[in-house]
């Protein structure tokens, strides 16, 4: 691809990383890959970077998980469409897959989503309550539809977040969900009664203003969730 580079050996960032780094770029300044492009054959890229084939592939599925890229088994690798939101966040932060496993991303979002529900359960004002009550609706009667029950999901979240009053925190949060809810959107299809008792066990905390109850909820609903997502990876 024009506009790509070989990785020079020398660079102490790990040649995945590295590849995964280069292809976003291109991605991003090129303009000359878009929504539904292929990208050139693996061996191609290989030859481009000047690294192993392992290193394009690790790249490659990295970018995949992070919804950038579909791979299509026999077919090639394509850009996927509507990345463009996700895209700036991504390179904001620097949370690749490559960088940080999708178990710390689990981890990190978990330390962070229980702060947050004990801080609201502090601070939270009759309108921060409404609005967790409204989102809680909606992932009721959403139950049967997986997608806009997992758009009422991450609403609830991102309002318990509003509910602490911490904007720091809140934001960290909101871009862990972005990385993490790529993923999710991707692989859940099926919301489960346990996940919204989960989410109920949380309100009851915050709207009683239980900050030791609302982080113990949180800390379950973390628990149940990352289990879950570690068993659709396949690590149990």
């Amino acid at each position: 691809m024009a506009g790509l580079t070989r990785i020079e050996r020398e660079e102490p960032t790990a040649p995945a990383v590295e590849v995964a780094r280069r292809l976003l770029d291109h991605l991003l300044t090129s303009g000359r890959l878009r929504a539904g492009d292929r990208l050139p054959p693996e061996r191609e890229l290989v030859e481009t970077f000047g690294v192993g084939r392992s290193a394009v592939r690790e790249a490659l599925k990295s970018l995949s998980l992070l919804g950038l890229l579909e791979i299509r088994q026999g077919d090639g690798t394509y850009v996927r469409a509507a990345t463009s939101d996700l895209l700036p966040q991504v390179l904001e932060w620097g949370l690749m897959i490559g960088d940080h496993t999708m178990d710390e991303l689990l981890e990190a979002r978990a330390c962070v989503e229980v702060d947050l529900a004990e801080l609201a359960a502090l601070r939270r004002t009759d309108n921060d309550l409404t609005a967790l009550e409204s989102h809680l609706a909606r992932m009721r009667a959403t139950h049967d539809d997986p997608d806009r029950y997992i758009v009422a999901d991450l609403a609830f979240h991102r309002a318990l977040a509003q509910a602490s009053h911490n904007n720091a925190l809140a934001g960290l949060q909101a871009r862990l969900e972005t990385l993490v809810a790529v993923w999710i959107k991707q692989n859940i299809r099926k919301p489960g009664e346990g996940k919204l008792a989960e989410h109920e066990a949380v309100l009851r905390a915050v709207a009683a203003k239980d900050a030791k109850g609302a982080r113990a909820a949180m800390h379950a609903h973390m628990d149940s969730a990352t289990r879950r997502l570690r068993a659709k990876l396949g690590r149990g």
